[in-house]
């Protein structure tokens, strides 16, 4: 196996073994594997393709959106509007509703806004995303301001047999991590191919990238697609475990506490984004549990982490030790010396 090879598969090999461990955490006793913290890790899963979808634009090319929880928001209220009251509905036909329209969404502001830049394009996309919380905060498509609730978890049954009960925790638990895992995997190949490479280029030089014939708009335009969608299941996931939604996750509170995600974890990096949402969600149950002024603790903790880590948690790595170098003599030729 050449060195690049091995590059390749040292990174997949981590991947296994982190989701290896997701996955048998329901079966470790109690109070460790208790019911509670099967829950609280499925919310932090959730969290983490949310902020994984913003990494993409972000980390990855240099788009900086305050407005990508519309499209999280948008997923979560495809479940709302599509729920029956009186059973389960369809759990493929709200997956799909949840994840296409949250793309279609994406594409339509994305072909308003990809020509903007800079603090124009933050400023453009903060302002759609506005826009789609005061649609549904202000009419009464989905509850309006008071939100709407999902009386039962969406059934994938099919042909009649129930290939998962969501209604577990740990049929739910092992269902978020295959969504978290899909979405890593996406992402990983978009940045091994071409197409992640050019998202590269873009955030580096965007006018090379074109001067050397490259449709940048069309690449960010894909990019910005590709990670409403992926919000979109993040939606989708965080609707069917809490059953209920609200404005509150479509405005920009929320797309800001993504943004932090990235930058607590590493920007540019889906391990500093899986390790920001991590981190996130476990420092604010912790926080909260201390005291009701937990905020004031919490933003001193990310001053102090972007203070002493500015390449945030993934650039926290074990370097191996250097091996003492033998101390020259009298008798050492020069080439020995410094061989």
């Amino acid at each position: 196996m050449d060195k690049h090879s091995s590059l390749l598969v040292r990174p997949v090999r981590a991947w296994l073994l982190v989701l290896a461990l997701l996955a048998v955490f329901p079966l470790l006793p109690e109070p460790i594997g208790s019911k509670f913290h099967v829950e609280l890790l499925s919310k932090v899963m959730i969290m983490a393709i949310f902020a994984a979808s913003l990494q993409l634009l972000v980390g990855i090319t240099g788009l900086v959106s305050l407005g990508h929880a519309a499209f999280f928001g948008f997923g979560a209220y495809a479940v709302a509007m599509l729920a029956p009251m009186s059973e389960a509905g369809n759990g493929w036909l709200m997956l799909a509703a949840a994840v296409g329209g949250a793309g279609l969404l994406a594409l339509l502001v994305g072909a308003l806004v990809m020509r903007t830049q800079g603090i124009y394009f933050i400023m453009v996309t903060l302002a759609f995303g506005q826009l789609v919380y005061f649609v549904f905060h202000d009419t009464r498509i989905a509850g309006g301001s008071d939100g709407a609730y999902i009386y039962f978890k969406p059934d994938f049954s099919i042909a009649g047999w129930q290939a998962i009960d969501l209604e577990k925790a740990g049929h739910f638990h092992g269902f978020v991590l295959a969504g978290l895992a899909l979405t890593l995997a996406v992402l990983g190949l978009v940045l091994r191919s071409r197409f992640g490479h050019a998202l590269a280029g873009i955030r580096h030089n965007e006018q090379r990238m074109r001067a050397a014939g490259y449709p940048t708009l069309l690449y960010k335009l894909g990019a910005f697609v590709l990670a409403g969608m992926l919000a979109g299941l993040g939606g989708f996931l965080y609707a069917a475990q809490y059953g209920f939604v609200t404005p509150e996750i479509l405005s920009w509170h929320y797309s800001g506490n993504a943004l932090v995600m990235i930058i607590l974890g590493g920007l540019g990096s889906l391990g500093g984004a899986v390790a920001g949402a991590f981190a996130f969600v476990l420092l604010s149950e912790g926080f909260s549990a201390l005291t009701r002024h937990w905020q004031l603790l919490f933003g001193g903790f990310i001053i102090l982490a972007v203070a002493l880590l500015p390449q945030g948690l993934a650039g926290l790595r074990l370097r191996r030790p250097r091996r003492a170098r033998p101390t020259p003599t009298a008798t050492d030729t020069p080439r020995e010396r410094h061989a």
